[in-house]
């Protein structure tokens, strides 16, 4: 299906003033009309027929005027078949006949432009205290760039560790005629979309940088990751929806993650294990710090020929330097006032 757009439609005002131009006359020929057949004027009768026949029809070609605000579009049908869209804003005229077609116009998604609850509609109170939603009939299509917050997800990554991750798409509609007649809900089917390119994607990465992990697919390990490489996964998740959603007249202008967390049964462990590889971290940074002092001070006292040393005794000192060092405690030294040996 090929969009069409039309651009010769914009004669809306030009018929409404025509249409209120033939009611006023007509309305004026029936007063005249019953004046005459007062007065029993040949012709009176037919007059007057036609005055309130005219009124009675004059309204009819007022249901085709349509008007389009920037950003909208309206997908027109006639019988069955589509003769276009317009996508410009204005006041237009369009065959009577013409029906609008918007199957999304009253499907609400966690999205701007779908979270006011009288977006569609509004509600009427009863007597007995119930709330009837009325739905208008509004079928134009926005044009705008809109913002879909699918909400969280579990999914495992690809280590099997459960993650609970949560997507904003930002999209909008380019092709309004595939939009509406090669999807049934256009918006239902982005939905479905992103869910399914979000667990394609996220299976692929583990949350933290593993070893022996391939996550871009040449054969070689690397070091991408959930959270260390947010961009490129929220990179490879737009083009994932957008390969989807191309026969559905839709763009995906970007993907941003807005939640990554462990999922709450694990994160306990998870949490604990962070912290254990943390303090294996900062111990290999003090032992290497204490081995390259005691290497040194041993330097220092032999360049320096301050005290000779046997190798037990180096050994010692080096023991003693290391506790000292890589304690967690503040050093009791014990002051030797004899002999060295």
């Amino acid at each position: 299906m090929e969009e069409k757009i039309l651009k010769n439609k914009k004669h809306g005002m030009r018929v409404l003033l025509i249409c209120l131009l033939v009611e006023f006359l007509s309305i004026a020929g029936i007063v005249v009309g019953a004046i005459m057949t007062g007065n029993e004027v040949t012709g009176a009768g037919f007059l007057l027929g036609l005055s309130i026949f005219v009124t009675c029809v004059a309204w009819f070609p007022m249901i085709g005027l349509r008007i389009l605000k920037p950003q909208e579009a309206l997908v027109l049908t006639l019988f069955g078949n589509y003769i276009g869209t317009i996508r410009e804003p204005g006041f237009y005229f369009v065959n009577p006949f013409c029906d609008s077609v918007n199957p999304a116009a009253n499907t609400k998604l966690a999205q701007s432009g779908d979270l006011d609850s009288n977006a569609n509609g509004f509600k009427i109170s009863t007597e007995n205290g119930t709330n009837l939603t009325v739905q208008n009939f509004n079928k134009k299509i926005s044009l705008k760039n809109m913002t879909l917050n699918n909400g969280r997800q579990k999914i495992n990554d690809c280590l099997g560790n459960p993650v609970e991750i949560g997507i904003a798409v930002i999209w909008k509609v380019t092709d309004t005629a595939k939009a509406v007649f090669n999807v049934d809900n256009y918006k239902e089917y982005l939905s479905l979309q992103c869910d399914s390119a979000l667990r394609n994607i996220v299976r692929i990465y583990p949350y933290d940088v593993a070893s022996n992990v391939d996550t871009t697919g040449d054969g070689l390990a690397d070091e991408g990751s959930l959270r260390g490489s947010s961009e490129t996964v929220a990179s490879r998740i737009r083009d994932e929806i957008q390969s989807k959603v191309v026969d559905a007249g839709l763009e995906i202008v970007e993907a941003r993650i807005t939640y990554l967390a462990y999922a709450p049964e694990i994160a306990s462990v998870m949490l604990q294990r962070q912290q254990a590889s943390a303090i294996i971290d900062a111990r290999k940074m003090i032992v290497d710090g204490a081995v390259g002092m005691v290497e040194m001070a041993l330097e220092r006292l032999n360049e320096k020929q301050v005290v000779e040393l046997d190798e037990e005794r180096k050994a010692a000192m080096v023991s003693n330097l290391l506790v000292v060092l890589c304690g967690n405690r503040d050093a009791q030294p014990v002051v030797n006032s004899g002999s060295l040996y």
